[in-house]
C-alpha cells in the first residue's frame, strides 16, 4: 500500500490536457447517452460507503432516473489503495456490457477480497471474476498491466487536480461536485431541480 501511494505521487505532477467531464465512448456508463442529466461517479471499490450506495441507493436511482432516461451514470475508479486498484483493472479488462454486473458483485462481496494481504486479495479477486468465465491468464494479464495501472492513476490525479475530489463516493451531477454517499432523497430533490429549470 506504501508503494501504492508513491506511485500516485509520482504521476501527480502529470496533468491531463482533457476535462475530467468530457465522456469517453469505452467508459463504463449506464443508461441514454442523450439524458439531460449526467451523474459521474468517483469510487473507490474498497470503500464500505461507495459499497452502500451500489448496495442500497443506485437500485432506486436506476430504476427512477436512469432506466426513465432522465440520467446517464458514468463510473470511475478512484482506487484509495491495491485491492481497489486491481478490483478496477479487472473490470476494465472485461466487455463494456457486462462490466456494471461485475462491478455490484465486487461491491457486494468486498469484505472478501478486500483484505490486507496482497497474494489472498487477489485470489479472491480472481475466484469472483473466474465465476463469470475469466481465465486466469487474462486475469493474470490485467493485473500486471502496467499501461492501464497507470490511465486508472491518472484518472484518479486528474480528477484531483481538476474538481479537488478527496473522498468516495463523490458524484459530480452536470459539472457540480457532490460528496458522500447521499440517501436517494438527496439525489431526486438534486435532478428534480435540474429538470425544472
Amino acid at each position: 500500500i506504501y508503494v501504492f501511494f508513491i506511485l500516485v505521487l509520482f504521476f501527480s505532477n502529470q496533468t491531463s490536457s482533457k476535462s475530467v467531464l468530457d465522456i469517453q465512448e469505452d467508459e463504463l456508463i449506464l443508461g441514454e447517452k442523450s439524458a439531460p442529466i449526467t451523474i459521474i461517479e468517483y469510487a473507490s471499490l474498497s470503500c464500505s460507503h461507495c459499497a452502500d450506495f451500489h448496495k442500497n441507493t443506485l437500485p432506486e436511482l436506476k430504476k427512477e432516473f436512469i432506466d426513465t432516461g432522465k440520467v446517464k451514470m458514468v463510473f470511475r475508479f478512484f482506487p484509495f489503495n491495491l485491492p481497489a486498484l486491481r478490483g478496477g483493472m479487472v473490470l476494465e479488462c472485461l466487455p463494456s456490457d457486462i462490466r456494471y454486473e461485475y462491478m455490484s458483485a465486487l461491491y457486494e462481496l468486498q469484505s472478501k477480497w478486500v483484505v490486507r494481504d496482497s497474494a489472498e486479495s487477489n485470489k479472491e479477486l480472481y475466484k469472483i471474476m473466474q465465476s463469470g468465465g475469466m481465465e486466469k491468464e487474462t486475469f493474470d494479464k490485467c493485473i500486471k498491466d502496467v499501461v492501464l495501472e497507470k490511465e486508472i492513476l491518472q484518472g484518479l490525479i486528474d480528477a484531483q487536480n481538476e474538481l479537488n475530489i478527496k473522498s468516495t463516493p463523490s458524484f459530480v451531477i452536470n459539472g457540480t461536485l457532490i460528496e458522500g454517499n447521499k440517501p436517494i432523497k438527496d439525489f431526486r430533490q438534486i435532478i428534480q431541480k435540474i429538470l425544472s429549470q
